[in-house]
C-alpha cells in the first residue's frame, strides 16, 4: 500500500516549516537513508531522509512552499512491487500547506482595542457610497486596496471615511460584515498592528520562519519574564595581556583565542561558583543545572541564532575557541543540528565589536540569565588610589527575577568581574 511521506518535526518546538528544495522527482527510486528534501525550520536548513525503500509516486507539496504544518503529507511513496501510477492517484490532503499570498495580507489586521494606529482616524461610517462618475479615480489607502482585493470587495461600492473621502481599512470592516476588523486568534499583539505606509516608497518583505520565531519568543520574554539588570565595569588589561601570550603559544596549533572565548569561559566558571544563577524558572518548580552550557549569540543573515558550548566550565579555553569557530561557521550556513542550538543554561551576547558601550539583552527563555558585553575602551580608571588610563568594558547581566534574586545576580556579576580581571584563575 502506498505510504504518505509527511512533513517531519525536525526539532521539539517545530510546528511548521518551508519545503525549500526537493532532491528527488516523481518516478525516482529511493532507499533508506537517501536525502529526499531540504526543509527550512526557524533556525536551520535540514535534510529529510527516507526511512523506507520505494519509488516517489507523487509529490504533493511543491518546493518553495512555506508554512507547511508538521504532519502534512508532502509526497506519496510506492512500495516495492506496487503500481506507481496507481499510487500517484492518492488524493492530496485537504489542508493547504502553503496559503496563497493574497490572503496573507489580511491575516494580521489591526486589532480593535484603542488606541488605533495614528496614521488614519476614521470618522463614523456612512451608510452608502455615492455614485461615482465613470473613470473617476478611487481614493484608497494601499492597505485598504490589498485587503479589498483579498476579500473580493469592490472599492467603488464604498464611501471612504478617511481624509478627503479616502477609503481606509475600517471602511472594509463594514463592507465585509466586520470580518476585516476582527483579529484572528493568532494575530499579533495590539502594539504590532499593521501600519499604513501611505504614499512613501516602500517594499513589503515577508517574514522568514526565523524572524517570526524571534519576534514571538522575544515578545513572550519581555511580557512574561520580569527582567532585572545589573551592570559592572571590568578592567581588561590583564586579560588582553594573557590572551596575547596564549595566542603566541597556540600559534603552532593554528588556534587563535578571541576575547569572546575568554568571556564564555568566565561566565561558565561564574555560574558554577554561583549556582543560584544557573537555573530556569518552571512554574511551580526551579530547575538547577549541574553544569554550565553557554549559548552564544551569533548574527546570521535574516536573524540570530544561539549555538551552545556545552559544559563550557569543564573545557579549556582553546577547546572553547575551536568549538565556537566551528559552530559559528555552520550556523551561518544553516547546518546546525537542533541539539546544537536548543537548550543551554545561560547566554552571552557580545556587541563590543560594533562599538556598543552598554546594552541590556533580552533573556532567552527558559534560561534564567543572559550576559551583555560592551566594547572595551580606554577610560580614566582609578587603580591603586590613583587615576590612570585603563582598558575598561561594561557588562550587564539580565536576570529572571522570578528565579534569581538581585543579591545572587550581584554575586554572579562580582565573580564574572573577578575572573576577567584576574584571568589566570580560569586556567587553574
Amino acid at each position: 500500500m502506498p505510504t504518505e511521506l509527511k512533513m517531519p518535526a525536525l526539532s521539539p518546538t517545530m510546528e511548521e516549516g518551508t519545503l525549500a528544495k526537493w532532491l528527488v522527482k516523481e518516478g525516482d527510486a529511493v532507499k533508506s537513508g537517501d536525502i529526499l528534501a531540504e526543509i527550512e525550520t526557524d533556525k536551520a536548513t535540514m535534510e529529510f531522509e527516507a526511512v523506507d525503500e520505494g519509488t516517489i509516486a507523487k509529490i504533493l507539496v511543491p518546493e518553495g512552499s512555506d508554512g507547511v504544518k508538521v504532519g502534512t503529507p508532502i509526497a506519496v511513496l510506492a512500495g516495492e512491487g506496487e503500481d506507481v501510477s496507481a499510487a500517484a492517484t492518492t488524493p492530496a490532503p485537504k489542508a493547504e500547506p502553503a496559503p496563497a499570498p493574497a490572503p496573507k495580507a489580511a491575516e494580521a489586521p489591526a486589532p480593535a482595542p484603542p488606541p488605533q494606529a495614528p496614521v488614519e482616524t476614521p470618522a463614523a461610517p456612512a451608510a452608502a457610497a455615492p455614485a461615482r462618475q465613470e473613470g473617476e479615480r478611487i481614493k484608497a489607502s494601499p492597505l485598504a486596496r490589498r485587503l479589498a482585493e483579498a476579500q473580493g470587495i469592490d472599492l467603488a461600492t464604498l464611501k471612504g471615511s478617511g481624509p478627503g473621502g479616502r477609503i481606509i481599512r475600517a471602511d472594509l470592516g463594514t463592507a465585509a460584515g466586520g470580518a476585516a476588523a476582527a483579529p484572528r486568534p493568532q494575530a499579533a499583539a495590539p502594539h504590532a498592528a499593521l501600519v499604513e505606509p501611505g504614499e512613501i516608497p516602500h517594499e513589503v518583505v515577508k517574514l522568514s520562519n526565523m524572524r517570526r520565531t524571534i519576534a514571538r519568543r522575544l515578545t513572550e520574554s519581555k511580557q512574561q519574564v520580569p527582567h532585572i539588570y545589573l551592570t559592572v565595569d571590568i578592567q581588561l588589561d590583564a586579560l588582553l595581556k594573557l590572551r596575547s601570550e596564549l595566542n603566541a603559544g597556540l600559534a603552532a596549533r593554528n588556534i587563535k583565542l578571541s576575547v569572546n572565548d575568554l568571556m564564555i569561559k568566565a561566565l561558565a566558571a561564574a555560574l558554577i561558583e554561583v549556582p543560584e544563577c544557573n537555573v530556569s524558572f518552571a512554574g511551580d518548580t526551579l530547575i538547577k543545572y549541574g553544569r554550565a552550557d553557554i549559548s552564544v549569540a551569533v548574527s546570521i543573515p535574516g536573524g540570530l541564532i544561539t549555538p551552545i558550548v556545552a559544559n563550557a566550565n569543564g573545557k579549556s579555553i582553546s577547546a572553547i575557541a575551536t568549538e565556537v569557530h566551528d559552530l559559528a561557521a555552520r550556523a551561518k550556513e544553516g547546518k546546525l543540528q537542533p541539539e546544537e542550538y536548543q537548550g543551554g543554561t545561560a547566554s552571552l551576547s557580545n556587541m563590543g565589536m560594533y562599538g556598543i558601550k552598554n546594552f541590556e539583552a533580552v533573556i532567552n527563555p527558559p534560561q534564567g540569565m543572559i550576559m551583555a558585553i560592551g566594547a572595551g575602551e580606554k577610560r580614566p580608571y582609578v587603580i591603586n588610589d590613583s587615576l590612570q588610563i585603563a582598558t575598561v568594558m561594561s557588562a550587564t547581566g539580565s536576570f529572571d527575577h522570578r528565579a534569581i534574586d538581585g543579591a545572587d545576580g550581584a554575586r554572579l556579576m562580582q565573580a564574572f568581574k573577578r575572573l576577567l580581571e584576574n584571568p589566570l584563575g580560569m586556567l587553574a
